[in-house]
């Protein structure tokens, strides 16, 4: 099992040192994060994992509060999984809303830019 230091999980996920600190303030690890003998934190290929599922239910929007739900329930073990199924299914309908905001703004996007290239291709 890898025993990664704070600086190389921040390096693999992109996030700064003190955003993986607050993380770990604010609930939203599943996990202690485990410390050396040395006292600084350490980290398994594991916990790097968690840290994806984090980055990536936070790219999709999902608050804070939700997140750390998650991990609580995570944390708690088996027996709550319909409560983390709604959990990840209500994020998955804001994240569908989204893309067809996003799409509807892209075609929008797109239809103007054909107008403009067929305006300066004429002028040429």
């Amino acid at each position: 099992m890898a025993d990664l230091s704070i600086g190389e999980v921040a390096e693999r996920t992109g996030l700064s040192v003190h955003a993986l600190r607050f993380y770990e303030r604010q609930g939203l690890l599943p996990f202690t994060v485990r410390r050396g003998s040395d006292g600084r934190r350490r980290y398994s290929e594991d916990d790097l994992g968690w840290m994806t599922v984090v980055l990536n239910l936070r790219a999709s929007g999902m608050p804070l509060a939700g997140i750390r739900r998650y991990a609580e329930l995570v944390r708690a073990g088996s027996g709550n999984e319909a409560e983390r199924l709604d959990l990840l299914r209500e994020q998955r309908e804001r994240v569908a809303t989204q893309l067809a905001d996003l799409n509807a703004c892209m075609d929008l996007i797109t239809y103007k830019v054909k107008i403009y290239e067929d305006i300066v291709a004429t002028d040429h």
